[in-house]
This record gives C-alpha cells, structure tokens and sequence, in this order.
C-alpha cells in the first residue's frame, strides 16, 4: 500500500511543520502531572488554538479548522515529528468532544466545544469506580432527578488530571432499581461544584497523575445531559470507541517511539546483538507501528465514506498497547542497567525517557477497557464465539 497525498495536503503539512518548527518549547515542559505543569501545558493548548491546530477536524464554529481525518492524520505525524508537548486535555477533546459533536445538543456544543477548544475548560474522565473499573456497567453512583438538576452521591477513582481539571464526565445511575448498563446517564460536572471532593492518587512515577472523586449531593442541571435520560450507556459506548479506536492514540504516538528506539538500536548495536531477539524485537516495532498507520489510514477512508468504527475499535486497542508495551521494553532491555536512573540522574538524558515510557506503557493494557475485556468483545461481537 503506497500513500499519496494532494497538493492541498502536502500544503497543510509543510504549513504544520513550519510554525512547529517555529514555536515548539525549546526545553521540554514540566509533567503534566504537576499543577506548575499542567498550567504550562494549558498555555501551550491555547497557543494552539490561537493557530488554529488545536482540534482540526472540528467545524470552524467550535474552534476548529474544519479540516477532515487525513489532515489529522498528517498534523499528528509532525506533531509527534516535532517532538511537541503532550496534550493535556485530550480526554475532553479527543473523547468528550467528539461525543458531544454526535450526541449533543445545539446549545451544548455552543457552550461547550469553543471553551474545550480553547482549553479555557479542562476536563476529566470520570468512569471507574471501586467496584466498576473494567466491569463499568456496575455502576453505582447516583445522580437522582430532582426537578431541573440531579443530585449526585457517589464516587469515582483513576480519574486522570481531576485534580486541576475544571469538569468531569462520566456515567451516573439516574433510575433506581436498574441494573447493569440499564438506566445510566451521561452527566458533565465542574468540578468546582459544592459537595465535589478531589484526593490525589500517585502514579507509578510518584506524581498525582490520578485521583478518586466523591460527590456529596452535588447538584448538575439537567441540560447538562448528554443524550437521553437513562440512556447513556449507548453514548458512553461511542465515547469508549473514540479512546480504543484512533483519537486517542494515533499512529504517529507510535511511530515517533519507533524511530527512536531504531537509532537507540543502532548506537548500541555492538551490546545489543549480544541477545538476538533485540534486533527482532526491533523490526517488529518498526513494522507493527508501519501496520498500525496504515490501518488507521485505511479506517479512515471507511470513515469518509460513511462508515462506523465498531468493535473493531477492541481490536484497535490491543493491538496499540502491546505495541506500546514492545517499543518501551525493548528499548529497556538495549539500555540495560542503565535504564534504570531516574530522571534526576546525571547520565539519564535519553534513559529517564524510555523509562518514563516504560512506565508508563504498563497501564496501556489496563486504561480504556482492560484488554482481556477486549479481546472477550472481539471473540463475541466480531468474530462469533459464543460466550
């Protein structure tokens, strides 16, 4: 399969690099995961947005470009190329919004997409509880109707960057005596709302990636729905499809990697080929992340002609976390020892990257629906097996 793109896309890409090349922060910013960090990063998101690149495939109208999947596809690719900061606020645009442009009102994507656009709101994820983390149709938390507002009593845990965000979203169960994924509804919260109370949870890396979130009789209006009473399991539904299938992790998160644990291969090659597997390890990483792009670009030609991303977006996400898990481990077993020094270290420049990655890549099989659930749907739903 051999891409080829217009000239109006070879234009967009050249136009990407060149104000990448002019404006991406010379010294890495500070993790995300502090609150120096996440303000940092909120600039940067607003930077964007000011450009015009932060969320281009959304209609010009929500603070978008109007661009369609391709040209994402290509601003992701320099994106990555250019080694620009991570986004900070991608489980509001990525997931959130991409389920507010299917499922939302006129008036919430008039209120809502401009300010995610922007990253003037910052968002949460609010599905996992402490008794629903892969098993989400076991929710708990309530969200009772009390004329035009719900009164919500629960908890919700792993919650990434709750604790500087400004909103949360996730699934309430509004009908009393319903089971399962019966009588949900999807609520967006602020999250400075009176009764919301936020603790901290560290990460691996020791920073407060994740927190648990209680909610003590917290009123949120109605209109601050999305979809129909009781019905939001079918749009939590679409909302998890955006993050296993390509918006959350493009190809290019991959590839970028891939390059350089090719290069990091190639500088300690002598060492490496000690164990033959390295190399082989190697070349599947390369030819993995190569798959994955073209995949994607074949799903999003589907797309385009008004096709759906079913369950194949499971499928999607197995294949992207091992790969994850692959470039980050065998980055470690080439680095050896060494991979080992925390980032305050004097000699880990290139090690605490791989080993922040390393880390970070251990959640990949857990986050957006364990993997074992996953490969459950695609034996069940895509392939026929019987349960």
């Amino acid at each position: 399969m051999k891409l080829t793109y217009t000239p109006e896309q070879q234009s967009f890409r050249l136009e990407v690099r060149e104000w990448l090349a002019a404006n991406v922060p010379k010294e890495k910013l500070p993790t995300y995961d502090t609150k120096a960090g996440f303000e940092l990063h909120r600039e940067w998101e607003r930077k964007l947005h000011q450009a015009g690149y932060s969320m281009v495939m959304w209609p010009k109208e929500y603070g978008g470009r109007g661009c369609d999947l391709i040209d994402w596809l290509i601003f992701e690719e320099e994106y990555y190329g250019a080694g620009a900061p991570g986004r900070v606020n991608q489980n509001g645009q990525l997931l959130l919004g991409s389920t507010l442009l299917e499922f939302g009102t006129p008036a919430q994507k008039a209120q809502f997409l401009p300010r995610m656009a922007s990253s003037d709101d910052m968002w949460a994820q609010a599905w996992s509880e402490p008794n629903a983390g892969s098993d989400m149709a076991n929710i708990s938390s309530k969200a009772l109707l009390d004329g035009d507002h719900y009164i919500l009593n629960g908890q919700k845990t792993w919650s990434t960057r709750a604790i500087y965000a400004d909103w949360a979203f996730g699934l309430f169960r509004s009908e009393v005596g319903s089971k399962r994924h019966h009588g949900l509804s999807f609520l967006m919260v602020p999250l400075d709302a009176e009764g919301v109370t936020i603790r901290p949870i560290k990460a691996l890396d020791g920073e407060d990636a994740f927190a648990e979130i209680f909610f003590d009789n917290v009123k949120v209006p109605v209109e601050h729905r999305i979809g129909d009473e009781g019905k939001g399991w079918h749009v939590a539904m679409a909302t998890a499809g955006f993050e296993r299938g390509l918006l959350l992790r493009s190809p290019a998160r991959f590839q970028q990697p891939v390059r350089k644990l090719v290069q990091l291969y190639r500088d300690n090659k002598a060492s490496a080929d000690r164990d033959p597997s390295i190399g082989v390890a190697v070349a599947k990483c390369w030819s993995d992340a190569e798959a994955y792009a073209l995949s994607a670009y074949n799903t999003v030609g589907r797309l385009n002609s008004g096709a759906k991303i079913g369950a194949e977006s499971s499928l999607n996400k197995v294949f992207w976390s091992e790969l994850d898990l692959l470039i980050h481990q065998t980055a470690m077993n080439i680095l050896g020892a060494t991979g080992e020094l925390l980032a305050s270290g004097s000699l880990a420049q290139e090690q605490a990257y791989w080993l922040n990655g390393f880390l970070f890549a251990q959640a990949g099989p857990i986050y957006a629906g364990s993997n074992e659930i996953q490969r459950n749907i695609v034996a069940e739903r895509m392939l026929g097996l019987p349960r």
